[in-house]
C-alpha cells in the first residue's frame, strides 16, 4: 500500500465533497456574492457537478492504485492518513446534515422579474 498515493486521493475526494457542497447547498450565495444572472447560477452548478465528479473518479481510481501497489519502506512511517481520514468523514458529515436540513427548510419566496406581476 502507498501512503503518499492513498493521501493524494484523499485529497482528491475531499475537494470534490467541497465542491459538491458549494455547488448544490451555497449556489445561490455565491451567485449574489459574485454578482452572476440566474442562467450563470446553473451553469455554476453544472460546472461545479462535473468538475466534483471528475475529481471524485479520478481519486478513487487513485485510491485504488494506491491500494493495489506496493509500498516503499521510506514512504511508510512519514505519512499520516488519519487527519486526512477526519477532515474527509467531517466533510461527509456536514453534508448528510446539510441534506437533511434542506427537506424541512421553508420555502424562500422568489423575487419578481421585471415586468411578472402578482396574481391574487
Amino acid at each position: 500500500m502507498r501512503k503518499r498515493t492513498i493521501r493524494n486521493s484523499m485529497r482528491l475526494l475531499l475537494a470534490a465533497l467541497v465542491l459538491i457542497i458549494l455547488a448544490s447547498f451555497y449556489h445561490g450565495a455565491l451567485t449574489d456574492l459574485l454578482s452572476l444572472s440566474p442562467g450563470m447560477e446553473q451553469r455554476l452548478y453544472r460546472l461545479g457537478m462535473f468538475g466534483a465528479a471528475g475529481m471524485g473518479i479520478y481519486g478513487v481510481m487513485l485510491f485504488v492504485s494506491g491500494l493495489l501497489l506496493p509500498g516503499d519502506r521510506r514512504d511508510d512511517s512519514r505519512i499520516r492518513i488519519a487527519p486526512l481520514l477526519i477532515m474527509l468523514l467531517c466533510a461527509l458529515a456536514l453534508f448528510f446534515y446539510l441534506f437533511v436540513a434542506s427537506f424541512s427548510a421553508p420555502d424562500e419566496n422568489e423575487m419578481l422579474r421585471p415586468g411578472e406581476t402578482i396574481t391574487i
